[in-house]
C-alpha cells in the first residue's frame, strides 16, 4: 500500500512549537511507517519523516512572513494531485481544498476533518460527499451533513511525555492565548482558588492578550512562560497539580487534554465540544459549566488516580491506537 499524507504548510511537520494539524499529520505518517507501510509525506521541505518527503516551500508560511500563504499551499496541494496516480490513496489533512481536486483524480482520497472553521466551509464538503471519505475526530465534531467513514480520535506519541505520580501545586493553561480558549477565564478560576497559574501558548490574538491577560502576568501567581515546545511541555504538563482548559468553543478535539492526561495529570475542562468524550467526569478530570465550578472542582482534583489518568489516555489517545483506526479505514476504502 502507497499512502501520500498531505500535510498543511502554516508550520514545518512535526512542528517545533505550535502546529496541530502537522503534529497529527506526522503521528499518522511515521506510525504508519513503524507498520510497514510506504508512507510519502508532503509537507515543508524543513518537515522530519521517516518516510518519503516531498516538499514544494522550503519553510512553512507562518514561520517566514516573506511567503504568500495562498501562493504556496496551491503550489503544494496542486504537486500532490500531479503525482496522484502514483499512489494507492491520498490522506487529506489540508482541510477542504484539496477537495476540489477529487473528480479530476483517480486515486481516492480520505479527508480527516480537524473541525470547521466556519459553517460556509461545510457546502464544499458536501459537494465531494459522494466520492470522498470523511473521518471525525470525535463524534461531537460531526456534522449532519456529511458521511462519515468513521470516527478516529488523535493520537499522541506516548514516550514523549513522562507520567508523574507526584504533581507540585501550580495549575496550567496549555494553548493557544485566544478567547475560544479561555484564557482569561483560567486566570479567574486560579485567582479565585489563590493557586498558581503558569500559562503557556501561542499568542494567536494579540489585542486579547495585551487587554485581557497581560495586566495579570506579574511572574508570581500568574506567569507566562512563552509558546513551550516538546521537552518543557513535557515538564509542565506532568508537574501540574490540574490542567485548566475553560472553552469558549466546541472544541473538536483538544491534544492539550490527551497530553495532560498522558502525563497524569487531571484536566478541569468546560462541558463544551469533545470534551465529554475525553473526560471521564470524576476519574480522570471534572467537567464544569462555569468558573465557579472549576473553582468548585480544584479542591477534589486530589482524589484523581493519576495512574488511572494515564492508562485511560493511553489506551484511548496512543499514536498506535490511532494508527490502527486509520488502518482500518484505508482496507475498507481499498476493498
Amino acid at each position: 500500500m502507497k499512502v501520500a499524507i498531505l500535510a498543511p504548510i502554516a508550520w514545518r511537520t512535526p512542528p517545533l512549537h505550535y502546529g496541530p494539524w502537522e503534529q497529527v499529520a506526522s503521528n499518522i505518517a511515521e506510525g504508519l511507517v513503524k507498520n510497514g507501510i510506504d508512507v510519502t509525506l508532503f509537507a515543508t521541505g524543513n518537515s522530519s519523516t521517516k518516510g518519503k518527503l516531498e516538499y514544494v516551500s522550503e519553510t512553512a508560511y507562518a514561520e517566514d512572513p516573506s511567503l504568500d500563504a495562498k501562493v504556496w499551499e496551491c503550489l503544494h496541494i496542486s504537486h500532490l494531485m500531479e503525482h496522484a496516480h502514483e499512489y494507492d490513496l491520498i490522506h487529506n489533512h489540508f482541510d477542504f481544498l484539496p477537495l476540489t481536486y477529487a473528480r479530476l483524480i483517480d486515486t481516492p482520497m480520505l479527508t480527516t476533518i480537524h473541525g470547521f472553521s466556519s459553517p460556509k466551509i461545510i457546502p464544499v464538503y458536501k459537494k465531494y460527499n459522494d466520492i470522498c471519505h470523511y473521518v471525525s475526530i470525535s463524534y461531537a465534531d460531526r456534522s449532519a451533513a456529511l458521511d462519515y467513514i468513521a470516527t478516529v480520535y488523535n493520537g499522541i506519541h506516548v514516550d514523549d511525555f513522562t507520567y508523574r505520580a507526584k504533581p507540585k501545586d501550580y495549575l496550567l493553561y496549555f494553548g493557544r492565548i485566544h478567547p475560544d480558549k479561555g484564557t482569561y477565564e483560567a486566570i479567574m478560576i486560579s485567582k479565585m482558588a489563590k493557586r498558581k497559574l503558569i500559562l503557556s501558548g501561542l499568542i494567536q490574538d494579540q489585542a486579547y492578550f495585551d487587554e485581557k491577560i497581560k495586566p495579570y502576568i506579574n511572574d508570581q501567581d500568574v506567569v507566562y512562560v512563552g509558546n513551550s515546545g516538546p521537552d518543557s511541555r513535557d515538564t509542565l504538563i506532568g508537574e501540574a497539580y490540574a490542567l485548566l482548559h475553560p472553552i469558549h468553543f466546541d472544541e473538536p478535539f483538544g491534544l492539550s487534554v490527551a497530553e495532560s492526561m498522558m502525563c497524569g495529570t487531571p484536566v478541569v475542562a468546560f462541558n463544551r465540544g469533545s470534551m465529554p468524550e475525553l473526560i471521564q467526569s470524576g476519574k480522570t478530570g471534572f467537567l464544569v459549566n462555569d468558573i465557579q465550578e472549576a473553582v468548585d472542582s480544584l479542591n477534589a482534583v486530589k482524589s484523581i488516580d493519576r495512574a488511572y489518568c494515564h492508562q485511560w489516555a493511553k489506551a484511548k489517545f496512543s499514536q498506535a491506537k490511532m494508527v490502527e483506526g486509520y488502518i482500518d479505514v484505508y482496507h475498507k476504502i481499498l476493498q
